[in-house]
């Protein structure tokens, strides 16, 4: 085989490594949200980090009552960072930035009022 051959299948060799190993794939998170503010939550937010704006809220039509956990499925997301907001029935916010939810769930308090 002539060496440009042989130049030219290893230089494409070494591309295919460097993409794939740049390559990074989309993956399933959860967060578990529990809510202990003593108030009811009308709206909760999660985005991804680098989100310019919230996304719709996950809650839909319910509430969380105090007490109440509530489980968030994130699916097909690179990064498993994470800003969450929730909204309570006096329209106080409470957020969360820079979640890693691979790592930790959010328990709400008043302590966590913005």
């Amino acid at each position: 085989m002539p060496m440009k051959h042989v130049f030219t299948l290893a230089l494409t060799g070494l591309l295919l490594l460097a993409v794939a190993g740049s390559v990074q794939a989309q993956q399933n998170y959860y967060v578990d949200v529990t809510n202990q503010t003593g108030f009811t939550i009308f709206y909760l937010y999660v985005s991804p980090a680098d989100a310019k704006d919230w996304e719709e809220d996950v809650l839909g039509s319910e509430v969380m009552l105090h007490g109440q956990t509530r489980r968030v499925t994130l699916n097909n997301y690179f990064s498993p960072i994470f800003d969450i907001r929730l909204v309570d029935e006096d329209g106080d916010t409470y957020t969360f930035w820079n979640v890693d939810v691979s790592l930790r769930d959010i328990v709400v308090t008043l302590a966590d009022l913005d």
